[in-house]
């Protein structure tokens, strides 16, 4: 059945090696809201963005959906009001939802990964590890999956979504 995958967690968690190797072994169209930002922001440097690219990442996945495709989407999704716009968006285009938290409990092993994360989206502005940990961000505990990526490997948190599909 047709789904929506919402990952969540904060910059350098792992979620979007996560995302995007999870993509290449099911086929599910994968979307990235830094790609939408960076973007948004290249055509108006200054602008507060908000929600929407947020919206929309949702309006993507909604489409997508609708085609019949399982998506991804990854983002921060911080907050219990950005994790209910991508299950609307599940249940406007009639598929199912699952959430997905990943965090690092590792500190160190957390900021040497935003640190050292390669800039992979021209122009994109990577976050500092002052930015990671001053983000505003509620832990997902109803999340459907929670994987700590300090003690699970890419391949290990990849097949434990694939389970709960």
């Amino acid at each position: 059945m047709k789904t929506l995958i919402a990952f969540a967690g904060l910059p350098g968690t792992g979620k979007s090696t996560i995302a995007r190797a999870l993509s290449a072994k099911t086929g599910a169209v994968y979307l990235r809201v830094d790609e939408i930002e960076t973007i948004m922001l290249a055509h108006a440097p200054d602008r507060d963005i908000g929600s929407e690219s947020y919206e929309i990442l949702a309006a993507l996945a909604t489409s997508n959906l609708a085609l019949g495709h399982t998506v991804i989407t990854d983002c921060v999704n911080p907050w219990a009001l950005t994790r209910e716009m991508f299950a609307e968006a599940a249940a406007r285009a009639d598929a199912r939802f699952l959430g997905v938290e990943i965090i690092c409990s590792d500190p160190a092993m957390h900021r040497l990964r935003v640190e050292e994360r390669p800039i992979d989206i021209p122009g994109w502005k990577k976050p500092t590890w002052q930015d990671v940990i001053a983000r505003d961000y509620a832990g997902w505990s109803i999340a459907d999956i929670r994987i700590d990526t300090a003690g699970s490997s890419v391949e290990q948190a990849v097949s434990q979504i694939i389970s709960k599909l």
